[in-house]
This record gives C-alpha cells, structure tokens and sequence, in this order.
C-alpha cells in the first residue's frame, strides 16, 4: 500500500500551530479584506469587481470560522465525547455570509469596516449565489438543524453531497416553467476547504467472492469493481456567538488515478477518459430526472456513494484512535438518516464492520442497530424509495447480499412472532415480490435503526396507524415523534431586522437562542403603541417584497392590501389549485361587482416542479394564465393581484416570509408530514390559512382557534368521503364554484389556447381525484372570506399577529435538536475551548 501524499511524514514545530487568534474589531476585519482582495485575489487599483470584493469578504470571514471549526473539533477529540452524523441528501444552506456575520457576532462592526473602505455589506451579500444543493423543505430543515446542533453546542457532523449543479433555475415562459442549469458553482465556493487528504473510494458493479482464511472464517471480496473516489469539501457551521464551528462535509465524485493509456495511445482518447466523466456525473446534478433507466442508476450511485463515503470516513478517524477495536463503538456514534434516501447506510455499514475490519455477522448487525436511526418525511406511499433488485444487484451486488441476509433474519423475527401469518410477511419483508422485485429502502431503515421518528405529532401518529402499522406492532419503543422546526437565527434575527429589532428593544434578545421567550410579546398584543411600530415593521418588509414583484414580474403590489403567500414546491397535494380556483372566485366576484367585504388582496405562489411532473407543469400554466388576466383587466383594478415569483430560492423566501400577512398551508388532510413554511410564516407575524394537517394542528394548538383561519375535512373525513366522492354533484350545489368552473371550462383564461387546461381539469373534477380539491373548495372560500373581514379591522388583524409570533416558541430546531439529542442521540454538549 502507497502512503497517501497528504500523511504527514515529519513532525512540524510547535510553533507552526501557535497562531495567535485572529481579531475580530474594525481595523483588523478591514485589513484582512484589503489583503485578501489586493494579495491573494490579486486585485489591482481602479478595477473593483464585485464578485472579488464578496469574496474577499468571504475569505476573512472564512479564517474567523476556521479557526474556530478547529478548536471545536479539538474539543471533541480531547473530551472523547459521543458523536452523532447526520445524512442528507439535500442541505439547502442558502446564503452563508449574512448568516455567518450573524452567529459570528460582527455584523455591526463588519459593516462599520466596510464603510470606512467605501463599501455597502448588503450590496455584497446580493453578490452571493445561493447554494444549490437542496430541493425544498427537506433540504432547508437539515440545514436549520445543523444551526441548531451548532447552537445547542452538539458534536454533530452533516454529511451530503457537493453537487455542481442545483436542482435548476426556474425560468417563466409564457406561462410554462422553463428549466436552465442551475450552476452555482461557476464562480467557486469561498467558504469551502478541499480536504483531499480524507478521500475514500467507492464500490461500484463487480462481482463477490467467498473463500475461507488461515483461521477458517469464510471471508467475502468484492472484486473488479468500477471505483470512484469520493473528495470531500468542509464547510462551517457556527453557533450563535458561542465560539462552536461544527462542520458539514460534502463530497465529490472524481475519478480514480488508473488512466487506459493504451486506449488514449491507440487515438481512442474518449474511451480513455469516459470513465472520468461517468464517476464526476454522480455528483454533477441534485436529483437527476428518475423517470428513466439511466435515472434511476444516477440517483443509486448517489445514495450510496453518499452513504459510503460517509462511514468510511467515520470508521477510519475511529480506527485511527481505536483501532480495530469496536468494542465501544455504538457507544459513541449514532448516524441520523434524513429520510429514505441515505439508508443503504445500513447495509453498507454492515459491509464495512464484516469485510472490511473482520467483525462477526452479530457483532457487526449489534453495532449497526444501535447507531441507525431513521427519520420519515413522507406519507406518500409512492414516495418511499424503492430500486429494482436487478439494479441494485448490477451497481450493488455485495450490498444485495447483506440486505438479503438482513432480510431472512428478519423474516425469522417476523415468522416467530405472527406462525404462519405469510401476508404479513410478505408486507414486512424488504425485499417486495412482484413482476420486478424491489427493495423497499423504507423497511431496510427500521429494521436497521433503533429510533423511527416522525416529523409533526399527526404525521407520527399516522405511521403508526398507517404506513407502518405492522413494524408499530413488532417494535412499538422504536416509535417516536419530533416535531420539526426552524432557525430563527437565519428566519428572524437575520432575515427580519425591523420585526427583530423592534421584539429586542421590547424583550430583550435572549429569544435568538430561545424561542420561547418570544410568548412574552403576548402581553404587549393590545398595546396600541406597540402594534403601530409591529404594523410599521410589517409594511417596511412589505414595500421591500413589493419591489422584488416589479423587479421580477413587472406587477406592482399594494403594501396596504393583504399578502396573501403560498409558495413551496409545486405538487397537486399542497393544492396550489385550491389556490387558484379561489383566486378565480374572488375574480368572478369583482367582475360582477360583487365586492362587499372583499379585502384588497396581492396573492403571490412560488416553487418549483419537479421536470418530469407534467401535472405541475400545467397548474404552473394556469397560475400564469389566470394571473395574466386578472392583472391586465381594469375593471378589477387594484382589488386583486396575482403573480408566480419565477425561480423561487431561499434568498427569495428571506424576502418574502418577512413581508406575508397570510399564510397558504392548504394541503389535503393526511397527506402532508409537517411543513417548515407554516413556521417560518408564523414565526413572522403571518396568520395561517390551513386544513388540519402536518404540524398545522400544533400551529394552532400554540395560537389558539381564533388566531387560525381553519377550513377543510380532517384526515378521517377525507377517508370516509373517498367512498362516494362525487365532485361534479358538489360544483352543481355551489353557485360560486360552479361559475368558477364555467370560466375554467369556457376557455376564460386561455382563449388563444383552446384545451390547453383540460388535463388538469378532468384531473380535480374526477371521482378519483386524491387530493379532494373540489371537497375542500366552499369551506376554503368562507376561510378566506372570514380572513379577508379581519384584514380590514387592522387593530384585530395586528393583534393575531403579534400572538402568533408570540405563540411560535415550539416551532424552533432548537427545541427539536434538543429532543433529537434527550431522546435518540444522548449527546453531552460541548463548549470548546478558549472561545
């Protein structure tokens, strides 16, 4: 074996660490960056670009966090602590310099810096692209957990994946979504450290041999692979002025040093370099299009190159420490698995701890069960990850092996428990029998894991009863429920300086670090002075969201009519089209000149659709088409605004949580797991608009009945319903939907397009429609109505307000993390040292 070229061979001196701590005052922050911009970005006099002057931004910051990023994981390693990892494959960061001036506790003296060098930080911060590496709320919840770990000083580590690309930017092209690569990276990354030192190599195809050693162990090899190395960036993640860095690590695909030089010397210079670019395509592109073949093997080859990746880091620091020695090794580790998508993680760690370091089948099954821990984000059916086993067993064949191995022991369990009840079975097994057998990833985690959780009390409660209903009666302690959250670091104190500055001035700021304190400003709900600075707070981020319109969609909103916001990833489930038909309504209303007890209203809807989602596609079309006609129609005037906020981002949502007045959580009852959107509105000042779904019930448990606009069947209705659901009985009994639906039909909106909406008309209007929109439609429309009434009485509508913000204490990662840590990870909080 060759020693890697990054090992140290020589011992430095001392002296070589013994750097003294970088300042944090005006002067010093201005002159790193007059350094970094003139010396190392090479920057001469007279040209000043913008993007060097970010980064040179960037870079000083970087060093302050670095620093600290060190001392952390020093701390960790002198103390000997247990660790946990979190696995993602999505960490939506969004912008890190604002939120890394935030924690690092300069934000004021960096700016001051700035001016004294002609500089403006919010100028800069716009230089910054947001990071692409997340979709949508899964994404942007494990970025506000590894805050909060960070925070909450946990030792916890993230681990995910350095795409090149995004998912896309969003593009509006007469009224069709249009998809352009989202290439984030074109610029480069200040914030991350390359740390090619700590690369692993990734299995890929091949086949297993078994021979039996010295000993007469039967050993197993996975042998001919396609390998691909995994390199892995560092990025920071500070806690809130308490000196903890803690790290999530992204890995890349290159690869491997073998080059076919008789291939390139042949002139046949593309075979030689095909395999280069098929292992850098597996971190090219988040979430690649699964709808075909090619698909489906991109998108294995991520998760477990993720997963690989991943423990074999874990295992070889472990190593380095222990060696071979995994006597206490579920001690002081635990692997947190965001969702389906990482747990091959299982099985991979199994192949780890067996082939690779020589543990039994039970010694290595008794360290995997108790570190895997599981979380599930869906309540679709048919969005539990299942892969082909032919697939699998072509790109995976040793992890095949292990999970059928897993499996059959399993059956065992399952067979010893219920004689001969083989239905069971066979809905219990991982392995789903069928024309083409799958592996079900779903039931390879909880039978792997220790702790299944959900994410929002009714979402946990529902696995139970539903989705897992027979793992619940197996293993009914494995079962538990945290409720998600959001930083209110990044969607307050960062995001909402005038709605923060003003809650500081009133309670303090001890509510950055605890949410809860935030039910003091309950007792301030009628105070009048009190509600014209809360009202004069929401109208400055109002007029600033309202520019972004113009600038982005050329439609002015009115800061004075109410804002009506549903923006999240576009899926018939979260019903944008309930939204719509509603927008229809209120049209129909004012054309008729029907307007009594109509608020002037500005609706806005934001997200993407997935590119394979033709249905979400074409409710993109018709928000655009409907949004077109009522805009440019006179007679409507400023009653009603409707825009679709093209390429919706997390920059974006900075802008717009601050600025709603309503928020749109109208998801069909049972169908959605919790929500981050709902809380980051609320948390906002923002009165929700919902059915009695995800972590909706909890919102409005906090808030209370009246300071929630609540409409819909519940989760039980919605079943009893499905029976006999007949939407068309329903239009014919309401004169408003019904005229609605006439628009809809006569081609109203899409005159020069005939037919152009039919598809997703026959869709809502069919007896088998899941989402139920068309059940849903009258008692969304009197909601709505009632919101609208409230609006207009502003000393009422201010007041919900500030008793919603007061009421969102629950809804912070920090008291999720906090329960994650109590309940599943049982980690001791660590302050490092000398910070």
């Amino acid at each position: 074996m060759t020693t890697p070229r990054y090992l140290c061979t020589a011992s430095p001196a001392a002296t070589l660490y013994d750097t003294p701590a970088l300042d944090m005052d005006i002067k010093a922050l201005a002159e790193d960056i007059k350094r970094y911009y003139g010396t190392h970005l090479a920057q001469e006099k007279g040209c000043a670009s913008g993007h060097y002057l970010y980064s040179a931004l960037a870079l000083t910051l970087r060093d302050r966090l670095f620093e600290r990023m060190k001392q952390t994981k020093h701390t960790y390693s002198q103390s000997q602590c247990k660790q946990a990892y979190y696995l993602s494959m999505e960490f939506l960061m969004g912008r890190a310099l604002g939120n890394a001036a935030l924690n690092l506790g300069v934000e004021d003296t960096l700016k001051k810096a700035l001016v004294e060098l002609g500089l403006d930080f919010e100028e800069l911060a716009e230089m910054e692209h947001d990071a692409g590496l997340g979709n949508g709320g899964l994404g942007r919840l494990a970025a506000c957990f590894i805050d909060s770990c960070a925070t909450l000083q946990l030792p916890v580590t993230g681990y995910g994946l350095r795409y090149e690309y995004g998912m896309f930017q969003q593009r509006i092209e007469n009224g069709y979504q249009q998809e352009m690569p989202d290439h984030w990276l074109r610029d480069g990354n200040p914030w991350e450290l390359e740390r090619p030192e700590y690369t692993q190599r990734i299995k890929f195809g091949g086949h297993t041999e078994f021979h039996r050693n010295a000993s007469g162990w039967m050993e197993v090899q996975w042998v001919n692979t396609n390998d691909v190395l995994a390199v892995p960036y560092d990025l920071p993640v500070p806690g809130y002025k308490n000196g903890t860095v803690n790290k999530l690590r992204l890995w890349k695909a290159a690869a491997t040093d073998e080059f076919n030089l008789e291939d390139f010397n042949a002139g046949s210079y593309t075979d030689a370099v095909a395999a280069k670019n098929e292992a850098e395509n597996i971190s090219m592109v988040l979430y690649p299009n699964d709808a075909s073949e090619n698909g489906k093997e991109l998108r294995l080859r991520q998760q477990y190159f993720l997963a690989s990746a991943s423990l074999q880091d874990i295992l070889e620091h472990w190593v380095m420490i222990n060696g071979d020695d995994f006597t206490h090794f579920a001690e002081k580790n635990c692997f947190q698995l965001n969702d389906t998508h990482p747990t091959v993680a299982v099985a991979e760690l199994m192949r780890l701890l067996i082939d690779e370091h020589g543990l039994s089948w039970d010694a290595a099954w008794d360290i995997t069960s108790n570190t895997m821990a599981y979380t599930n984000h869906t309540l679709l059916p048919e969005a539990l990850e299942r892969w082909p086993v032919n697939l699998f067993g072509r790109l995976l064949p040793r992890i095949l092996e292990i999970i059928y191995e897993i499996n059959a022991r399993f059956l065992r369990e399952v067979a010893n428990h219920w004689p001969g009840d083989r239905e069971r079975l066979s809905r219990l097994s991982i392995i789903e029998e069928g024309s083409q057998q799958q592996v079900r990833m779903a039931h390879l985690a909880i039978v792997g894991s220790f702790s299944v959780n959900g994410v929002a009390a009714l979402h946990s409660e529902l696995l139970k009863k539903g989705l897992f209903k027979d793992f619940y009666a197996l293993w009914p302690t494995k079962f538990n429920n945290k409720t998600n959250g959001v930083t209110q670091r990044r969607w307050m104190a960062w995001c909402n300086p005038a709605l923060s500055e003003l809650i500081t001035d009133k309670i303090g700021e001890a509510w950055i670090t605890d949410l809860s304190q935030l039910k003091k400003l309950a007792a301030f709900a009628d105070d009048k002075a009190f509600q014209t600075k809360w009202h004069d707070a929401k109208r400055q981020n109002k007029q600033k969201l309202a520019e972004l319109v113009q600038q982005s969609c050329g439609v002015t909103f009115n800061p004075d009519a109410m804002f009506d916001i549903q923006v999240k990833r576009i899926h018939e489930y979260k019903r944008q089209l309930l939204n719509v038909l509603h927008v229809i309504h209120l049209y129909d209303r004012i054309k008729r000149g029907d307007t009594e007890g109509i608020a002037k209203r500005c609706v806005l809807f934001g997200g993407k659709a997935a590119p394979g989602y033709a249905m979400a596609k074409q409710i993109i079309k018709l928000i655009n088409n409907v949004a077109n006609v009522v805009n440019n129609d006179p007679e409507v005037g400023d009653w009603l605004k409707v825009v679709f906020l093209p390429n919706y981002q997390v920059s974006a949502m900075e802008v717009i949580c601050p600025a709603a007045d309503l928020s749109e959580q109208i998801s069909t009852a049972g169908k959605e797991a919790s929500g981050t959107g709902n809380m980051k509105f609320m948390m906002n000042g923002a009165m929700t608009i919902g059915t009695l779904d995800g972590a909706n019930i909890e919102i409005r448990e906090e808030a209370g009945d009246e300071n929630f606009f609540l409409f819909g069947l519940s989760e039980e209705e919605v079943d009893a319903m499905r029976q006999h659901y007949n939407p068309q009985a329903i239009i014919n009994s309401d004169p408003d939907l019904k005229r609605v639906m006439e628009l809809l039909r006569g081609g109203h909106f899409n005159q020069f397009e005939p037919g152009c909406f039919d598809n997703v008309i026959n869709a809502f209007t069919s007896s088998h429609d899941p989402w139920m929109t068309v059940a849903d439609f009258r008692s969304y429309v009197d909601a709505q109505h009632q919101a609208g009434l409230v609006y207009q009485d502003q000393t009422r509508w201010i007041k919900m307000s500030i008793i919603n913000s007061a009421a969102s204490g629950k809804f912070s990662t920090d008291r999720t993390m906090d329960e994650y840590n109590d309940d599943i990870w049982k980690l001791e909080k660590i302050q490092p040292k000398d910070f």
